[in-house]
Order: C-alpha cells, then sequence, then structure tokens
C-alpha cells in the first residue's frame, strides 16, 4: 500500500525550522528574510504546549485539547489540524491569555533581533499577524481564532475578549471565498472547531449561538455574538472613482476619502449600544501596512469609539497573510508565527514549483516582432507542451488549468485568441479575465450588460476548479495576485517584461497555482515557464529558503504527473467482466472490548516496586517529563513551577491511552492510574500533592513502570479472538474508482482489470510482470488505497493492527490473496498466520470459489527465478503451512 504523508501534521521543534543561510542573508536583509519576534515566541510556546498548557483558562485548555489531542473524521474520513495551523492559534492563545502580551511593550519581549522599536507598531490595541503560505490553511486559523474568543467571553469570568467578529476581506473575490466557510456557518458544521455537548461538560454547540451579517445586509444585533463578513469598501465605500481593471474584477480597495455615507457604517452600530466589545480579522492583510492608509483608519476609529464609549479599545486584531510585508520588502513587526513557503513545500501542503533546465531555457528565443503572441511563442508553447502532458495524464480525474500571466488586456486578448487557434484541446475554452478592450471602466458608468457580464466573469473564475467548469486556460493581467485561490492551475507562463511597473511578490505569484489538487501525501508539480526576467523574479524566492526543482521540458515523459490507476475500461483488448475479481469482506474476529477497563484490579497488576528517592531543593526546581513514543519524544519542564499532581496523572493516562490505542476510556483509566501510584508503584502508600513524589515520578523509571504495567493489563483484557467471522460485504474490483498515486514506477498489465499496476518496489513490478505472463493467471490486481483491502490482526505489541496483503490473483479454480516481502520485521508472521485464518473462514463459509493465501518472499523468488515458468512454481515456493 502507498505511504500516507505525516509531515504536515509532525510537531517541529523551535529548533528544526527553516533559518537563512550567510549567504541568504547577505542576499537579503535580516528584516526581509525573518519576523524579529518569531523564534522567541516558537520557543515559549514549545516549552507552554508540553506542560499540558499550563497557565490559562479552563475553556482555553480545553479547545486545545479537543482541537489537537481529540480523534476527528469529517466525511467518515480521518481529520487532522496541520501543525503550521495549531501553532497559530497555540501562538495567539499563549500571547494573549499566558503571556499577556497585549501590547507593544509586551511584545517587544520576544525580540530576537535587536532591530526594533516600538516606532514600529502602529496600533495602541493588540494586534497579531499570522503569516502562513499560500494554501496552508489560514482560513481554518481565522475560524479556530473566532471560536476561542467567542466561547472564552462566554464561559469565562471578566474575559477581555468578545462573541462579535468583524471580518475584512480587500475585495470581492477574497469575500466570496471567506463566504464560502464562513456562509452558513458551514465550516463549523462540517469541521472539528466547536466540541460536542457534554466535553469537558459544556453545551459547546448549543450556546454557539452567533448571528451572520453579510455585506450591508445587516440583521438584528443579538447579545449572543455576531460576525460582520465584509469586504473593506462595503465599510467606506467611494461612489464616483474610476476603477482599474484589478479592482472592477477583485472589487476596490480602499480609498482615503472614502464616503462614509454608504454601506455598512459600523460606526452607527458601534454607536448604537448593541456592540461594547469586538474583534477584527483581516484576510490578505499584507494591505495595512500604513497607517495612513483608509483600511488602517477604519480599524483605529472603531477601537477609538470603543474606547471612549466602554473604556476599552478592540479586544483583539488579527491578521492573516501569505506575505506581511511593507513596499520596501521588510516583514511586519507584529508578526507572530510563520510558516514559510519553503516548509510548506517540504511538507506536501502546497505544489512544488518545477522550473525548465538550463537546456530547456536554451531553446527559447525571444523573437525580434511588434505581434505580442509571436515574440513570445517558444514560451507558450512551452507552456502549452507542459499542460497538455498534464491534462493527458490527469484529466479523468481533474483538470488540469494553464494560467498565462501578461501585463496589459490588449495582450491577453492576443494569447487568448492564439493559443484558441493554435491549439485544438483550448478552442473555445479559454477564460481571458478583464472587462473590456480599453482596461478601465467606471462601476458608476458602467452599463447593466457590463455588470452582469463581470459578474459571469468572476462566478466562471470562482468555479474554475468545478468538473462542470468549461475552461481549461486562463489568461489574465498579473492583477490575479490575490484571492483568487484554485486548485487546479498546473502550468503558468509569465511574459512578464523586464521591468514592470505592477507591485507583486514572487510568491503572489505563484501563489495561484501552489494549492494542491489533490491528498496530502501526493507529490504534486507546479511548472513555471516563462521570460528570462519572469523566471529571475520567481527564483528570488531562494533568498527565502525555497529550493526549485529544474528539469528538461517540451519531452514526453519528463513530467512527474501523479499517476491515475483507474478500471481500463477504454481498452478494447481487455474483458473487463472476465478480469474482475470479488473479494469477501469479513467482520472482524480480534477485536477490543472497552468496557474490559472496568475489570483492571490495581491490586492484582505485578510489578517490582521502585525506590522512592528524595532530592534536594535545587533538585526540585527543574522538573522533567518524557513522553513515551518507542523511546523519548519530547521534554516537558517546569522551572520553579510545580504542577498540579492531576495534570501529571492526566499525562500518564493519555499517554497509556495513545499507546494502547484507544480512543476513549479516559474516566475509567484515571482513577486505576491514581490508585496505581499512590498505592503501589512505590510499595507503599505515599502523597501525590507532595512535590518529591512530582520529581520522583518524572523519572523515565516511572514512566516506564508504569506504562508497562498497565499496557500489560488492558492487553490481557481488552483484545478478543471471536473465533468466528461472517461475510459482510463483497469487494468487486469493476467498482473501484479511480485513485491518485505518486508517480513511481509502474507497469500497464495485459491480465489486470487496472490500466496500470503501480508497484512499491522493483520486486513487486518484477512479480507483477511475472503474473501477467502466466499462462494459468486469468487476472491479477495489485491492492491499493482505491480497493482498500485489509485484514486486522493482533502485533507483537498486542494493539490491534491493519494489514494490507499486495496482490490478488484468479485462476480457473482458486483465488489467491499473496503477500510479497522483501526484508522482514516482528510482525510479519503473525500477518502471514491472520491471512491463513482468513482464507480458511471464507472457504468455510463459500466453498464455491477457494481463497488460498501465499506468502512469497523476495529471496525465494530471485533464488528460484529462473525456475518459473508457471504459477504452480511460485505457489510451490509461498505456500504457507496450516
Amino acid at each position: 500500500m502507498e505511504s500516507v504523508n505525516n509531515r504536515p501534521f509532525e510537531i517541529l521543534s523551535p529548533y528544526d525550522r527553516w533559518w537563512p543561510t550567510r549567504d541568504q542573508l547577505n542576499q537579503s536583509d535580516y528584516e526581509k528574510l525573518l519576523p524579529p519576534l518569531v523564534h522567541k515566541i516558537r520557543e515559549a510556546v514549545a516549552n507552554w504546549r508540553d506542560s499540558d498548557y499550563a497557565g490559562v483558562s479552563t475553556t482555553s485548555k480545553a479547545l486545545l485539547k479537543f482541537w489537537f489531542a481529540s480523534p476527528h473524521k469529517v466525511n467518515d474520513c480521518p481529520f487532522r489540524f496541520f501543525f503550521s495551523q495549531q501553532e497559530a492559534i497555540e501562538s495567539i492563545i499563549y500571547l494573549y491569555e499566558k503571556a499577556g502580551a497585549t501590547d507593544k511593550y509586551q511584545l517587544m519581549k520576544f525580540d530576537s533581533s535587536g532591530r526594533i522599536s516600538t516606532g514600529m507598531f502602529m496600533e495602541n490595541w493588540p494586534r497579531y499577524v499570522i503569516k502562513m503560505a499560500t494554501g496552508s490553511g489560514k482560513t481554518k486559523v481565522m475560524a479556530l481564532a473566532l471560536v476561542w474568543s467567542y466561547f472564552h467571553k462566554l464561559y469565562e469570568p471578566n474575559s477581555s475578549l468578545s462573541k462579535n467578529f468583524l471580518i475584512i476581506a480587500p475585495n470581492i473575490i477574497v469575500l466570496n471565498r471567506l463566504l464560502k466557510d464562513f456562509g452558513n456557518f458551514r465550516i463549523f458544521r462540517e469541521e472539528p472547531f466547536i466540541p460536542d455537548n457534554g466535553f469537558a461538560d459544556k453545551n459547546w454547540k448549543n450556546d454557539f449561538q452567533v448571528t451572520l451579517h453579510i455585506q450591508d445586509d445587516i440583521k438584528p444585533i443579538t447579545g449572543a455574538g455576531n460576525l460582520f463578513l465584509t469586504n473593506i469598501h462595503r465599510v467606506y465605500f467611494q461612489e464616483d472613482d474610476e476603477l482599474t481593471v484589478e479592482e472592477e474584477f477583485l472589487g476596490p480597495k480602499p480609498k482615503p476619502d472614502a464616503d462614509t455615507s454608504r454601506g455598512l457604517d459600523l460606526g452607527k452600530i458601534l454607536r448604537g449600544g448593541k456592540l461594547q466589545d469586538l474583534v477584527v480579522m483581516n484576510d490578505e492583510a499584507h494591505h495595512i501596512h500604513d497607517p495612513n492608509m483608509q483600511w488602517f483608519k477604519s480599524i483605529e476609529e472603531i477601537n477609538d469609539k470603543l474606547k471612549l464609549k466602554y473604556g476599552g479599545g478592540l479586544a483583539i486584531q488579527v491578521d492573516f497573510t501569505a506575505t506581511p510585508r511593507h513596499s520596501k520588502g521588510e516583514i511586519f513587526v507584529q508578526t507572530i508565527c510563520d510558516y514559510p513557503l519553503v516548509e510548506a513545500i517540504r511538507h506536501g501542503v502546497v505544489k512544488s514549483p518545477v522550473l525548465p533546465d538550463e537546456a530547456s531555457r536554451n531553446k527559447l528565443t525571444e523573437r525580434a516582432s511588434d505581434d505580442f503572441t509571436e515574440r513570445y511563442r517558444d514560451y507558450i508553447h512551452l507552456g502549452y507542451l507542459e499542460w497538455k502532458q498534464q491534462f493527458d495524464d490527469l484529466h479523468k480525474s481533474k483538470i488540469p488549468v494553464l494560467f498565462i500571466m501578461t501585463t496589459d488586456t490588449r495582450e491577453a486578448d492576443q494569447v487568448s485568441q492564439f493559443i484558441q487557434a493554435q491549439y485544438p484541446e483550448l478552442k473555445d475554452k479559454v477564460l481571458t479575465i478583464h472587462t473590456n478592450n480599453s482596461g478601465e471602466i467606471k462601476e458608476s458608468a458602467a452599463s447593466k450588460r457590463d455588470k452582469e457580464e463581470l459578474e459571469q466573469l468572476r462566478k466562471a473564475a470562482d468555479d474554475i476548479d468545478s468538473d462542470l467548469s468549461p475552461y481549461r486556460a486562463v489568461v489574465s493581467v498579473l492583477m490575479l495576485r490575490e484571492g483568487w485561490d484554485v486548485r487546479n492551475v498546473t502550468t503558468i507562463v509569465g511574459l512578464r517584461p523586464y521591468k514592470s511597473p505592477a507591485k507583486i511578490l514572487p510568491e503572489q505569484t505563484l501563489g495561484r497555482g501552489l494549492r494542491k489538487m489533490f491528498a496530502m501525501g501526493l507529490k504534486e508539480e507546479l511548472v513555471v515557464v516563462g521570460t528570462s526576467a519572469f523566471i529571475e523574479f520567481v527564483e528570488e524566492l531562494k533568498t527565502e529558503g525555497v529550493n526549485f526543482e529544474y528539469r528538461p521540458m517540451g519531452q514526453a515523459g519528463a513530467a512527474k504527473n501523479p499517476l491515475i490507476v483507474e478500471v481500463d475500461r477504454d481498452n478494447p483488448q481487455k474483458n473487463i467482466n472476465g478480469l474482475d475479481i470479488e473479494i469477501p469482506v469479513l467482520s472482524p474476529r480480534i477485536y477490543r472490548d472497552y468496557k474490559s477497563l472496568e475489570l483492571i484490579d490495581v491490586a492484582k497488576m505485578e510489578i517490582q516496586p521502585l525506590k522512592y528517592n528524595t532530592y534536594s531543593e535545587d533538585e526540585l526546581k527543574e522538573i522533567v517529563f518524557k513522553d513515551i513514543d518507542g523511546e523519548v519524544s519530547h521534554t516537558t519542564i517546569f522551572n520553579g513551577v510545580l504542577p498540579d499532581y492531576k495534570n501529571v496523572l492526566a499525562f500518564f493516562t493519555r499517554n497509556i491511552l495513545k499507546e494502547s490505542r484507544l480512543v476513549s476510556g479516559f474516566d475509567v483509566l484515571y482513577p486505576r492510574v491514581q490508585e496505581f501510584i499512590e498505592q503501589k508503584l512505590y510499595g507503599k502508600t505515599i502523597s501525590l500533592d507532595s512535590p518529591q513524589t512530582i520529581r520522583n515520578l518524572s523519572e523515565m523509571e516511572a514512566t516506564r513502570a508504569i506504562y508497562n504495567a498497565f499496557k500489560k493489563a488492558i492487553d490481557e483484557l481488552t483484545v478478543s479472538d471471536k473465533g468466528t467471522a461472517e461475510i459482510r460485504n463483497y469487494i468487486c474490483l469493476l467498482n473501484t474508482k479511480p485513485v491518485v498515486m505518486d508517480n513511481r514506477e509502474f507497469m500497464r498489465p495485459k491480465k489486470s482489470i487496472f490500466n496500470k499496476i503501480v508497484a512499491d518496489n522493483k520486486y513487486e513490478l518484477q512479480f507483477a510482470n511475472f503474473l501477467d505472463n502466466c499462462p494459468e493467471v486469468i487476472s491479477f490486481a495489485k491492492n491499493h488505497s482505491g480497493i482498500y483491502f485489509k485484514i486486522e490482526y493482533q502485533g507483537e505489541d498486542n494493539n490491534i493492527h491493519e494489514y494490507f496483503p499486495d496482490f490478488f490473483v484468479k485462476t480457473e479454480k482458486s483465488i489467491f490473496i499473496i503477500e510479497t516481502k522483501g526484508r522482514e520485521d516482528v510482525n510479519d508472521p503473525r500477518k502471514i498466520e491472520r491471512l491463513r485464518q482468513w482464507c480458511a473462514d471464507v472457504n468455510a463459509l463459500n466453498p464455491e470459489k477457494k481463497f488460498i493465501p501465499l506468502y512469497v518472499k523476495q529471496e525465494d523468488f530471485e533464488k528460484e527465478r529462473g525456475h518459473l515458468k508457471t504459477f504452480k512454481d511460485v505457489q510451490a515456493i509461498g505456500k504457507i503451512k496450516s
């Protein structure tokens, strides 16, 4: 089975993060590469996380435990927040509630650079900037922050937070994206942001009573909570200003002399006395880089009015952007969290940018011509060839989109006409994004027809990822640098001149194609083609740690697109029905009985009592707790603050449940852990609230003793074999849906129902080729995530695991379930015995078609390879003894 990428979810040490090299620092100023506050905040948050979130409210701790320490499912699939999302909300909560860093002076204590001053902080209210790479899930952090503030205000006495929220977008297209999540509160209904009623003894879902106000559609303001979702020009809307093409399509930016008589006037709402507190969140907040901008002034006015009327200003302002930079490139000093593009690429959260290698670039010529498309014909054609390879490989699952950037609308029209005339696949399938040939219109002067066409254009761009979208290419000026968050752009062609007046950052340019089309764990390429000036512009990201891949382009086989494995219905040489294999799905034999935890009798648990040591005052000042995760994972340090013994008991209980793979039972196990430590661990009764006891329990010897004793007791009680099984269903390979896999070695089989056999290693590929040429074999298939055939078994650690056999082979009289194995591990004998038992159970239930297990080791296959002529020969070396 293909592997799953866990890197986006792994807890990262502050010392394992990207840091610029000396060369990178020589090429760019410190202020342009590193947010000055982030490193010390990362250190503080890591220690706080390891302390079990000590020192914050019960509400905050409960939410953090729910979000990041509880199992979740979305659409019946396991769900976890990315670590980047976890660290962002942890940083907000830590600074606001634990460190009390709600002003510039407290924030400056986290400065690592020695280069910042109070004058660099423009605001006099709490403001945190979250810097996260495009595609890494900023909207989810926004939702986490909203939920935290809401319930903190609701449940915590004297909370300074709020149940009222103003979320501001810079333009219509960003607002529309936010509406997909916050409209009708979809994000809170479908994903695990709000705990179930009863969690931590609170009625969370029932108590979340927020009224949604969209733009100037203001509903009655309620004391239970309000969410105002708007773009900035609705807060202060300019009626008569001329709009550029970018503003016409995206919606206008704030104007210094905006007319406050139009749209949503928050001042009226605030003066009405119905809102006494407010949290402001800004999306694409790189626009707020100047205190003279109306956007900043609008927020400042809201803060001042709240302070004047109620004595307190804004509860907090949280800004979200991938590029929080001033006009000269310095990162905003208010940045408290940084998940840079280099880490997002490494973790597979976004596509990997790929550029043409030198040989491919040398074949490109900018022709001497006044005709724009003739001048850049080579670049356009190379982009088309790369897109065409992506389309051929992926179109049965997703439609890749070619994105071509020009610098004005006249050029966009020329390119659109050219590629439609030149390439049949793109005829009538190109979306050109601008409003008219002049490049600018006035919204107030626009005809009704112009506005209708504009709205259709916005919708077409917004729906580009849809399976129903007719478009395969987008041609646009460089305006689409934010908000247009689509997944299917796989090739970007930049026809940027050597000098361009557009104020745009390289990450904003790539951002249109960085979001992934497919699931985590699959590597996807974003091909970037363009003029020398454009490529040099994009390569500026190297100073921020981004390592580009370079490969030959414009030739078959060079692309590394994901592979689509599907039933090979379009192959006229295959009898698909004859190649189908039907596999029974049995009820589990091995299972856990969670109720058995209640039968654990501490008095009967066997243990060699540990020595109860006495420690000095100095030794009691620093207490280190270590998790059990194989050996040792992370360390928790308490400097001068003694943890509550209840937290220590909870620490052990959670670790025992985690290592035993139990998703419930905390309330049953906790009192038994307490009894075991208090009465048995040291051979005498001890006081749990004594500092000496806490220090003794921090020793690894105690951790192992507690874990081993409970692990043994749990395994003896909870893991059982029913002794029988029943057929619940059947897997028909014919009904398998297409599945996307990493690009690796594969074969195109003659005797499989699938179009490809994708191997995990060379041995599997050799074995598949052998099966494809065996005369007795009617059909065969490689098990993969689309089939998802699995058998449960009990491993050496006594936990229940899932086992995925490798191959299915159909002959005239039998079906073989085959495990191929290179290097053996300790669990392989248990897997094979369980496979043998599974086949025996199936044969007893359904004797019409015999199922036979085989275990074919690589060393045996290679040793006998020259003598293996038929499938019976394989049976001889792979036979499993009863």
